[in-house]
């Protein structure tokens, strides 16, 4: 329960409800909202942390976004060592070294396939800016 309160409250995250009762619900509606007020989403495309430094496939609920927000760039950064600390099921950051790495912005190129691509390319590139040690 604190920690709920603590992520909705001091980090003011937008849980996504996949869930959703009906196909009507738009599980974005909160951070189309979000954006409207020139607010600051950070997405986590792949929808949920899996296995340590292992990227899964993209969700389309990003494109949906940007699709409905075209003026709104959308800048993709890839991480490493996140794994470490902050281990899935933890609740708790462990002190440990990450790198982040900052793509260029990305536009709306007019279809969502197209701007899945790009993102899933500009991930893939950000993953080779550095040689990272093998994952313990």
């Amino acid at each position: 329960r604190a920690m709920a309160w603590f992520s909705l409250n001091i980090l003011r995250i937008i849980p996504i409800d996949r869930s959703r009762a009906t196909r009507r619900e738009d599980p974005l509606a909160a951070c189309h909202e979000a954006l409207k007020r020139h607010e600051i989403l950070i997405l986590f495309p792949e929808g949920s942390r899996g296995a340590p430094e292992e990227m899964t496939a993209l969700k389309k609920g990003i494109a949906h976004l940007a699709e409905k927000n075209p003026q709104v760039p959308v800048i993709p950064v890839f991480t490493h060592g996140l794994g470490k600390s902050l281990p899935k099921g933890s609740f708790l950051l462990v002190p440990f070294f990450c790198d982040i790495f900052v793509g260029e912005p990305i536009s709306w190129p007019g279809s969502r396939d197209a701007f899945m691509t790009t993102l899933a390319v500009r991930f893939a590139e950000l993953s080779t800016e550095k040689d990272f040690a093998p994952w313990e």
